[in-house]
């Protein structure tokens, strides 16, 4: 398991056997090679040696991409801790980080549905 990281330090995600999951261990999206595509196929972005999740601010006009034939299981043993973040260095204008600018792509429909009194 590999921790994902904010610019802030924020620990806000893991990738684990070539899939992205956030904290809880729900399944938000999955990797082909350094590039992350969400659940549902969208382009989100690429990782860096850093851990972090950039995208250029003009998104390439790509086509989605299938998502896997099946939807991987919830990860059963998610670490409570993860290694302080390194330290970031100032990303330039043309790059933006997705967890920062864009975290309503990550909501699971377990965050959408309103909390049980």
């Amino acid at each position: 398991m590999q921790p994902i990281y904010r610019s802030d330090g924020a620990t806000v995600a893991i990738v684990h056997c070539g899939y992205l999951y956030n904290r809880d261990g729900e399944w938000i999206g999955f990797l082909r090679g350094a590039e992350v595509y969400g659940s549902n196929g969208d382009y989100l972005g690429f990782l860096t040696e850093d851990r972090r999740l950039l995208r250029t601010r003009r998104p390439p006009q790509q086509e989605p991409l299938p998502p896997p034939p099946f939807w991987p299981p919830r990860l059963r043993r998610v670490p409570e801790r993860f290694p302080l973040a390194p330290l970031f260095k100032q990303l330039p204008f043309g790059l933006i980080d997705v967890f920062e600018e864009f975290p309503e792509r990550f909501k699971y429909v377990s965050e959408l549905r309103p909390d049980l009194d």
